[in-house]
């Protein structure tokens, strides 16, 4: 079995994917759900599932904004 985030290493190494991308690849990978994702795409995911990953990406963008900001 690959390492884990070896697919999504080598997307973001040939700049296929932006940052904003990268990230809810990221966060779906941590809640389970990029399997799904890559066998039926993002629109298998529910409303429930895909605000979730809004919710983290928003909140993760302004804890960087805070970061920089520091």
């Amino acid at each position: 079995m690959p390492d884990k985030g070896t697919k999504i290493e080598k997307l973001k190494k040939e700049k296929i994917l932006t940052d904003s991308d990268l990230l809810k690849y990221e966060i779906a990978e941590e809640l389970g759900l990029l399997e799904k994702v890559r066998k039926s795409g993002w629109k298998s995911l529910t409303a429930k599932e895909s605000g979730r990953i809004g919710g983290l990406m928003n909140k993760r963008g302004r804890a960087q904004k805070e970061d920089d900001n520091t």
